[in-house]
C-alpha cells in the first residue's frame, strides 16, 4: 500500500512541480517583456526630454548686433553648452566629466545622440541649427541616466517579487487542487489495497457519475470482479482437485502400510521402495489437507480461531521426521488463525528443514509491523542460494523428493492472512521466516 501511495504522492509532487515550473517561465519571460519594453520606454523619454531641452534653447537663441549668437540666460540649464560656428562657446558651459564629449560635438553637421560612459553616466545630444536670423550654431544638451535606470531596477525588483509571489500562490494553489482532486483517488487506492488481502466482495460503486474518477471506479468495479471470480474458479478447482485426489491416495497409504505390516517375508528393496511409497503418500495427503483447508478458508467470509505458536510448532515438528528440532517459542504467543491452517503454514517449512539438516532451531520475534510475528526456522543444512530466494517458493521446484509444493503452499496461506514466508539471513546456513498476524 505505501508503494502504491507513495506513486500517488509522486504524482502530485510531479503535477506541482510542473505547474511551479511553468509559471516560473512565464513569469521570466512577463519580467523580460516589461524590462524590455521599459527600456525602450526609457530611451524615447531620454531622447524626448533631450530633444526638447534642445529646441527650448534653439527656439530662444538669435543673432546679435555684432552678429554673433546670443542664448538668454534663463534657457541654460545645468549641462547645456551652446556653441558657434567656429565651434566657439557662446553660452551655456559643458559638465567637467563630458568636455572631451561636448568638444567633439561642438562642430557636428548633423544631430546625434550618444551614451557617455563616465563618472556619472548621461545621454548627450548634439543639434546643430540656424536662427531666423541667419545665426548658426550647434546646442550640445546632457541628461543623467541615474534616475532613469534607478526606476528600472526598482521595477526589476517589483517584477521579481510579484513573480516570486505569482509562483508561490501557484505552486500552494496547485497543491491544494491535486490533493482534493486526487484525494478520491488515494481513498480507492487504499480500499482496493486492503479488499485484495481480505475481501474481494466490495466494490466501489460509484454511481453513474460522467467524471473520470466515477469511470475509473467502474473500472476497477469490473477489474476487481473478473480478479474475485478467477479466485473462486481456483478456489473451486483446487477443492475439487483434492477432493478426487484424497481417495486414491488413500488406497495407495493403506495398501502400502498393509504390506509394511507383512514386512517379514519382503525383501528389504522392496520394503524401502515401501516406505518410501507410504511416506510420500503421508505428505501428499498433508498437503491435499492444506489445499482444503486454505479454499475453505479463503471461501469463508471470515477467519475464526486462535492458536498458540508454540502448540502449532509442535503439532508441525509432530507431523514432520528427520534432525534434531530444538523449538524456543514464547508460550505466550497466540496466533489470529485456527490451529489446522497454522500448522498447515508450519509444516512445509519445518519439513524441509528437518529433512534437508541434521539441527533446526525454530525461534520467534515480534515483526517488523503491528499485529505479527515473526516464526524464525533455521537449519544447519546446505542453504539456499541468493538466486534461489524466490525460486523456491515456485510451485513444482524441488531439492528432495517432493512435489515442490510446500513453500509454495505454506506462502500462500500465510498471505491468505496477511503475512508471509520468506528467505532471510540467519546464524546457520537457512532461515526462514514465517509472519502470521497475532491475536
Amino acid at each position: 500500500m505505501s508503494a502504491r501511495l507513495s506513486r500517488v504522492a509522486s504524482f502530485r509532487a510531479q503535477l506541482v512541480g510542473l505547474t511551479t515550473a511553468v509559471t516560473a517561465a512565464l513569469v521570466l519571460a512577463l519580467t523580460i517583456v516589461v524590462q524590455l519594453v521599459l527600456a525602450a520606454s526609457t530611451n524615447h523619454s531620454l531622447d524626448t526630454v533631450l530633444a526638447d531641452r534642445a529646441e527650448a534653447v534653439i527656439s530662444s537663441a538669435s543673432a546679435g548686433a555684432d552678429g554673433r549668437l546670443v542664448v538668454p540666460q534663463e534657457h541654460l540649464d545645468a549641462g547645456v553648452a551652446v556653441y558657434d560656428a567656429h565651434g566657439r562657446v557662446v553660452a551655456g558651459s559643458a559638465p567637467s566629466s563630458e568636455r572631451t564629449t561636448y568638444a567633439r560635438l561642438a562642430t557636428t553637421d548633423r544631430v546625434r545622440t550618444i551614451a557617455e560612459d563616465g563618472a556619472e553616466e548621461s545621454r548627450v545630444r548634439a543639434e546643430p541649427f540656424r536662427t531666423g536670423d541667419g545665426a548658426s550654431g550647434v546646442v550640445v544638451v546632457s541628461e543623467r541616466l541615474a534616475p532613469y535606470e534607478r526606476g528600472e531596477r526598482q521595477a526589476l525588483l517589483v517584477c521579481v517579487g510579484a513573480g516570486a509571489v505569482m509562483i508561490a500562490l501557484a505552486a500552494g494553489l496547485a497543491q491544494w487542487v491535486s490533493r482534493r482532486a486526487l484525494a478520491p483517488v488515494a481513498a480507492m487506492t487504499r480500499s482496493a489495497d486492503d479488499w485484495s488481502e481480505h475481501d474481494l466482495t466490495h466494490r466501489f460503486d460509484l454511481g453513474p457519475g460522467g467524471n473520470e474518477i466515477a469511470a475509473l471506479g467502474r473500472t476497477l468495479d469490473r477489474l476487481l470482479e473478473r480478479v474475485a471470480h478467477a479466485i473462486r474458479s481456483e478456489q473451486r478447482l483446487t477443492s475439487e482437485l483434492a477432493h478426487e485426489l484424497r481417495t486414491p491416495l488413500a488406497v495407495i497409504q493403506a495398501n502400502a502400510d498393509l504390506l509394511l505390516l507383512r514386512r517379514d517375508g519382503l525383501a528389504p528393496e522392496l520394503v524401502e521402495q515401501l516406505d518410501e511409497i507410504a511416506g510420500s503418500t503421508r505428505r501428499m495427503a498433508a498437503v491435499i489437507r492444506s489445499l482444503l483447508e486454505l479454499a475453505r478458508t479463503a471461501s469463508s467470509e471470515a477467519l475464526t480461531g486462535l492458536c498458540s505458536l508454540r502448540d502449532a510448532v509442535a503439532e508441525a515438528a509432530s507431523s514432520t521426521q528427520g534432525g534434531v528440532v530444538d523449538v524456543n517459542v514464547d508460550e505466550t504467543v497466540r496466533v489470529a488463525l485456527p490451529e489446522a491452517l497454522a500448522v498447515r503454514a508450519i509444516t512445509p517449512v519445518l519439513d524441509n528443514a528437518r529433512r534437508l539438516a541434521g539441527r533446526t532451531v525454530v525461534s520467534s520475534k515480534p515483526a517488523g509491523r503491528a499485529g505479527f510475528v515473526d516464526l524464525l526456522v533455521d537449519d544447519d543444512g546446505p542453504g539456499i542460494p541468493t538466486g534461489d530466494r524466490d525460486l523456491v517458493f515456485d510451485a513444482g521446484r524441488t531439492t528432495g523428493d517432493g512435489a515442490g509444493l510446500g513453500l509454495p503452499l505454506a506462502r500462500r496461506i500465510a498471505r491468505s492472512m496477511g503475512g508471509d514466508v520468506r528467505v532471510a539471513e540467519g546464524p546457520l546456513s537457512t532461515r526462514i521466516v514465517v509472519t502470521l498476524p497475532t491475536a
